[in-house]
C-alpha cells in the first residue's frame, strides 16, 4: 500500500502543476462559469469564474497512468497493466462527453451545450463498451458482491450488463448533481477513491488501486484551486469524469453496490432531486428550498464551507463502514 500512498502524492503535486498552467489559459480564453438565475443569489458573484478545469484532472491521470503502466510493464506486471487500461479509457471517454458539453456551452456560447439526448447516448455507449469488454474480453465474470455478507450473486450476461450499464450512468448523474458548492466535489471524490484504493488493494488488485489512488490525488491536487473561494470550476468534465472512475472502478471490483455506501453524499443528493420533483407534482409544494441537498442547506443558512466540511465528514464515516462491509 505504500506505493499507492507514493502514487497519491505524485498525482497531488501534477494536478497542482497542471493547474497552474491551465487556469490562466481558461481566463485567457474566457472560459467563465454561468450562475443559473434561479440558484441561490450568493452564487451570481461566481460569474465568470473559469471552467472546464476537470480537464486538470484529465491530463492529470492520463500523464500518471502512462507512467505507472510502464513502468509496471516494464518490471512483468502486466496483469496490473491490463487493469489499469480499461478503467482509464472508461472513465477519460465519459470525461470527454463532459468535454464536448462544457466546450459548446463555454466556449462557442451555445447555453444548451451538447444535446441532453445526444449526451445520453455518448455515455451509454462508453457504458457499453466497458461493460461487454470485462465480461467478454476481461473475463472477470458477472458476480456481484454482496456487502457485509460472504455472499457472491451471479447474474446472468442478459441482465449484468443492463445493471452494470446503469450503474455507470446513474453515477455519473451523481455526481454531476453534487457539483455546485466550491470544493464540495473534490473534497467527497477524494474520500471516496481514496477508500475505492484500499478495498482494491485488499482484494488484491493492485493496478485497480493504483488507478484510484491516482485519482483521489488528482482530485486533492484540483482542490486546492476549487476551495471556497474557487479558482475554477470542474464543470461536467470533472463531474462526469469522476462519475466514471467510481463507476467503472466498482464494476471491476465486482462490488458496484457499495457505491450505495461509500458514495452516500451523491446518492443522497440525487434522491432530494427525485423527491422534489415528485412532492411538487403532486402536492404543488417542495420539500426542499432547492434541490439538490447542498442548495437548501445553503438556503438555511449555511456557508459553502461548512456544507463541504459535513459532507467530507459524512463521506469518511460511510467509506470506513464500507471498508468493513467490502
Amino acid at each position: 500500500m505504500n506505493m499507492q500512498i507514493i502514487y497519491f502524492f505524485v498525482s497531488f503535486i501534477i494536478a497542482a502543476i497542471i493547474g497552474k498552467i491551465i487556469i490562466p489559459i481558461l481566463k485567457k480564453f474566457k472560459v467563465g462559469q454561468n450562475e443559473r438565475a434561479d440558484g441561490p443569489r450568493s452564487h451570481l458573484r461566481k460569474q465568470g469564474t473559469p471552467t472546464m478545469g476537470g480537464i486538470i484532472m484529465i491530463f492529470t491521470i492520463i500523464v500518471l497512468s502512462i507512467i505507472v503502466s510502464i513502468y509496471y510493464w516494464n518490471k512483468g506486471l502486466n496483469d496490473e497493466v491490463m487493469q489499469i487500461i480499461p478503467v482509464c479509457l472508461a472513465s477519460i471517454g465519459f470525461g470527454i462527453v463532459g468535454l464536448v458539453d462544457d466546450f459548446k456551452k463555454l466556449v462557442l456560447k451555445n447555453t444548451e451545450g451538447l444535446n441532453p439526448k445526444l449526451k445520453m447516448f455518448g455515455l451509454l455507449i462508453i457504458a457499453t463498451i466497458y461493460t461487454v469488454y470485462l465480461t467478454k474480453f476481461a473475463n472477470i465474470g458477472t458476480e456481484i458482491v454482496i456487502p457485509f455478507t460472504e455472499y457472491t450473486l451471479i447474474l446472468p450476461v442478459w441482465f449484468y450488463i443492463p445493471f452494470t450499464i446503469l450503474v455507470m450512468l446513474g453515477a455519473t448523474n451523481a455526481v454531476n448533481l453534487t457539483d455546485g458548492i466550491d470544493g464540495l466535489v473534490p473534497t467527497v471524490l477524494a474520500i471516496i477513491t481514496g477508500t475505492l484504493s484500499v478495498i482494491a488493494y485488499k482484494i488484491p488488485l493492485v493496478g485497480i488501486s493504483t488507478f484510484a489512488s491516482i485519482v483521489s490525488g488528482a482530485c486533492a491536487g484540483f482542490l486546492i484551486y476549487n476551495v471556497y473561494k474557487a479558482k475554477v470550476f470542474m464543470g461536467d468534465t470533472g463531474s462526469l469524469l469522476l462519475g466514471g472512475v467510481i463507476s467503472s472502478v466498482a464494476i471491476y471490483m465486482k462490488n458496484p453496490i457499495i457505491l450505495l455506501i461509500i458514495a452516500i453524499i451523491p446518492v443522497i443528493e440525487t434522491i432530494s432531486v427525485i423527491l422534489q420533483v415528485i412532492s411538487f407534482r403532486f402536492t404543488g409544494k417542495r420539500m426542499f428550498r432547492m434541490a439538490p441537498l447542498h442548495h437548501h442547506f445553503e438556503l438555511s443558512g449555511w456557508r459553502e464551507n461548512k456544507v463541504v466540511v459535513v459532507f467530507g465528514f459524512i463521506t469518511l464515516i460511510f467509506c470506513i463502514l464500507g471498508v468493513f462491509a467490502a
